[in-house]
């Protein structure tokens, strides 16, 4: 009978264990979902602003839609001549990851 007490323990812990691993790993794919988002939306919106892309809106709000497409939200967006400033942020159960990028011409 103790044998049968132990390994349920042990699978009782194991199980846990892997729960676990399994929401700390979800956690990192969504911040690094999160940062890519924000790379790819700071790169649009500085395209539109140094006019290497002409979709006829405005920086911010082609910078929502790249966000939105990889699965983020925009929450803060400021385009300073040539310098796109950007923050998203995405969620996963129950906890949000925020990230942010900067896309312009190199300082010089």
């Amino acid at each position: 009978m103790s044998g049968t007490a132990l390994a349920a323990g042990v699978v009782t812990v194991a199980a846990t264990l892997s729960l676990g691993l399994a929401a700390v790993g979800g956690a990192a794919v969504t911040a690094q979902r999160a940062a890519g988002a924000a790379d790819a939306a700071a790169l649009a919106a500085a395209d539109v602003a140094s006019g290497a892309v002409d979709t006829g809106e405005d920086a911010c709000a082609l910078a929502a839609r790249v966000a939105e497409a990889s699965g983020s939200a925009l929450v803060s967006c400021t385009v300073d001549a040539l310098l796109a400033t950007v923050e998203v942020r995405s969620a996963y159960s129950g906890l949000v990851a925020v990230a942010r990028a900067r896309a312009g011409p190199p300082k010089s």
